[in-house]
Formats: C-alpha cells, structure tokens, sequence
C-alpha cells in the first residue's frame, strides 16, 4: 500500500465532507403578501410619503391601516406568525395616524410538494385562516393608563401635522385614537419584539431609544426604560444633551434567553466615540429592569451598513441579518447575509466571534419556488428585518417592505416575502444548561469516574 496516497485519499475525504457541511442554504419553503394590504382602523398617511413609481398605492388610507413594514416575528398559534409592524411611514413626523399593531398571518408556502405560496391573515388566538385583517388577527398597542414618561400623540386633541417638535395642529386626531390612548408611530418606532417567561411582550424603539414593556394583549405596563448613555435624536429625556446615535439607528435587534429573564439588545448605528461599524450589545435583567454590566461589540462586515434583526439560537448563539442600502434596482450591489454569533468568544479587539451563516443574495432554489426562472433565489430588498428558527435546520425571513415605499425587485411598492430556507448543518438550538445543573453533571460524572476506577482495580 502507498502511504502518500493514503494520506491523500483521506484529505480528499476530509476536503468533500466539509464541502458537504457547508453547502449552500436551500429555499425549502416561499410564499408572498401583496403590498397593498389594509386592515380597518383610522385613515392613515395622512403625513406620509409618496412613491411616484407606484401612484395606486399612495396614502392617504381612508378609514385603513397598511398591514405591512414587519419588522419583528414570534411563533403564533397553530402553524401562523405574529408579525409586529414598525412606526408607520418613515418618521416620527410622518407617522402620527400609524397604529402600532401586531398581525397574525399563515403562510401557505409554496414548497416542492406544493402549496399555493400565498399568505393570508390569521386569528390571533388560534391560528385559524381568516379572510381579512381583523380585529381578530391583531393586537394594538396602547398606554391606558399611561405608563409611559413621555406625551403621546393620543393626549392631543390634533395631530402633529408632520411637525417633529410636537406643535399641534390642524387635523383632529382619531377618536378612537384618543380614546383607547392608542400608540402610533409618532410615539415609538418599534422595531424589535419577544415575550418573557411572564408572557409579556417587550418592544424595542428607535426612537429612546427604549425598551418598552405590554401584557400579551399590547397594554403598556411600566414607564419604558432607556439606555443609559445612549441618545437618539427623539429621545424625549436627553434634553439638552446632544444626541449621540443617528435618527432610525436603536433596537433594530432584540433578542431573549430560554429562560425568559434575560433580553439581549443590539443597536442598528454606531454610538458617537465607538469605534467605526461597531454596534453594542447590551443585556438586560427582566427581574430587576435593569441593565446589567455585561455588554458586547458586533462588527459590520466591510460591506454592510446596517443591522435587519438578531434572534437567539441557544443562551450564547444568536442569528443577526446584515445589509447594505442597495436593491436590484437601484444600482450597487445588494449585501444582504445571515450570521451567526457567539457571545461566548471575543476577539482581541473585543468583537463577538461572526460565521456567515447565509448568504441571502445566493440561495439555492432547485424547484424554482418564486417562478422567475432562477435555480438562485435572491433577496436584494433594502430591509429585511424578520429572522426566526423553525428548527435546527429551518429558518424563516420576511423582508420589511416599507410600504409604500418600493424598488427591491422593480419600480412599484415592495410584496413581503416570507422565506422558508433549509440548513444542511444544523445550529445548536439546545438550551444551554445552567451553571448550577453543570456543576450537578460534573459531580456525577465523577462518581461516576471513582466506580469505574473501582472496578478496573478488582
């Protein structure tokens, strides 16, 4: 036998199984929402922008609200998602009629077995097709007993009229608005949303920015609470301190822990004095509502400019979407990837470890799931800032489409895409134990170890 060719059979080996292990991520599942999709509620836009590429679907909404801009995704009942939209139209000028709501939508995704790759609304509590966006589907959040350390639009007789120092004027605000002291997107720019192991729901702002607590059916319970030290323009505590984060750059990511005590929140821009394309990483104590000194730094790639979302995968794993501003449309080239990071390895400049999980601009499609023709799925959607595990081997991702706002895939108002994309190599979604049950597992493997010596002794 020829030991060099030995050795090279078996590098050749190790060389095909880790191609193996590293293959390209698989579009296991595809469907799509329409981008004008409206749910009841007060006429909304009323100060929104318009897009001239596509005049049909230009606020104002009479008597409607956009169920669109998700930027933030749960596990609902009976197969369907909860799907938490953002502030509304863009800015917190713009956005006084925007409802803050959460909907629950079924995907029925179209695979390579079938499926009809559409969406349709969902009830909230069951998880049971609907036929249209309800009051059913949804929640929608508001302050009635005004928890909140700041004035909300609902506290106004008018709104803002698009004027960002909060001068009333002009158009009454809605009734029910006012009424149900109703959040609107000239209030928080949600972005980011878990529940804890007590079953609320925590939101996290841009425009604190601040975490912000509800019970399940969205009713603000406790005054937001802010991080120290870090100030949006909207900040409506900073005073006269200068702001030192860009406008539309806090919680874009909000992750939590299994236990549901702990949430892990990741900035969108660069803190003023932090190195250049670092984020933090901070955590937060549930119990205490308190910050606790852990912090951490996530680094952009060369390429990316902003932060989608980070969900967690165990107690130190967590899944963040990266980007940059480009489409398929509007010149550049698209960089929009999946990574994972580990908050149990720090590099020497004090970064989380980063592995590219996903490349969303290269997913393999055999079975051509969106019909255009392409083996390669693509998603060159300025924001895509919806990412949750299914399981080990499945994620799901929906882009925000900033409705009406468009130009990812053509000149016209953005569709919502929901991902279903398959992982040959599965992520270690085991909860990670508690250093308690460690210790309790060392000590019995070391009886365990003193038996067996006992025994190789006889």
């Amino acid at each position: 036998m020829n030991p060099p060719r030995l050795m090279l059979t078996a590098a050749a080996l190790a060389a095909a199984l880790c191609a193996a292990a590293q293959a390209a991520p698989t579009l296991e599942g595809w469907a799509q929402m329409p981008a004008a999709t409206y749910a009841d509620g007060p006429t909304s836009g009323q100060f929104g922008f318009t897009n001239a590429a596509s005049p049909a679907n230009n606020p104002p909404y009479l008597g409607l609200q956009p169920v669109q801009g998700f930027s933030g995704v749960l596990a609902g009942a009976g197969g369907s998602y909860r799907f938490l939209v953002d502030n509304g139209f863009g800015t917190q000028a713009s956005s006084a009629d925007a409802l803050l709501r959460m909907y629950a939508v079924l995907p029925d995704f179209r695979t390579a077995q079938g499926g009809s790759g559409t969406v349709s609304a969902a009830d909230w509590n069951t998880g049971a097709a609907r036929t249209g966006f309800d009051a059913s589907t949804r929640i929608t959040l508001s302050d009635p007993n005004r928890q909140l350390g700041f004035s909300i639009q609902a506290d106004f007789a008018q709104y803002y009229n698009g004027n960002a120092t909060r001068n009333p004027g002009g158009i009454a605000v809605d009734a029910s608005i006012r009424s149900g002291k109703l959040l609107t997107g000239a209030d928080l720019d949600t972005e980011s949303v878990r529940q804890d192991k007590n079953g609320h729901l925590w939101f996290g702002d841009e425009f604190g920015p601040y975490l912000v607590r509800t019970d399940a059916s969205g009713k603000v319970l406790a005054r937001d609470v802010s991080l120290p030290g870090v100030f949006a323009p909207e900040n409506a505590y900073r005073g006269s301190t200068p702001a030192n984060l860009g406008g539309s750059r806090g919680f874009e990511g909000l992750a939590i822990n299994r236990a549901g005590d702990r949430l892990y929140t990741l900035l969108e821009g660069t803190v003023t004095g932090d190195a250049a394309k670092t984020l933090r990483i901070n955590e937060f104590n549930i119990d205490s509502n308190l910050y606790t000194t852990q912090s951490w730094v996530y680094k952009l790639d060369v390429n990316g400019t902003n932060i989608g979302d980070m969900t967690a995968i165990n107690d130190h794993e967590f899944i963040v979407i990266e980007r940059n501003g480009a489409t398929a449309t509007g010149g550049g080239t698209p960089f929009k990837k999946l990574y994972k990071i580990d908050l149990n390895k720090v590099g020497a400049d004090g970064t989380v470890e980063k592995t590219e999980l996903v490349d969303l601009m290269a997913i393999a499609d055999p079975n051509d799931l969106n019909g255009d023709g392409s083996t390669t799925f693509t998603f060159p959607y300025v924001t895509i800032e919806n990412v949750h595990v299914i399981d080990a081997h499945t994620l799901l991702v929906v882009n925000d489409n900033n409705f009406p706002g468009g130009g990812g895939r053509a000149l016209t108002s953005d569709n919502t895409e929901f991902l279903k994309i398959h992982l040959d190599q599965a992520l270690d979604v085991s909860p990670v134990p508690e250093p308690a049950t460690v210790a309790m597992l060392l000590a019995g493997l070391a009886v365990l170890g003193r038996r067996v010596r006992a025994r190789q002794a006889c």
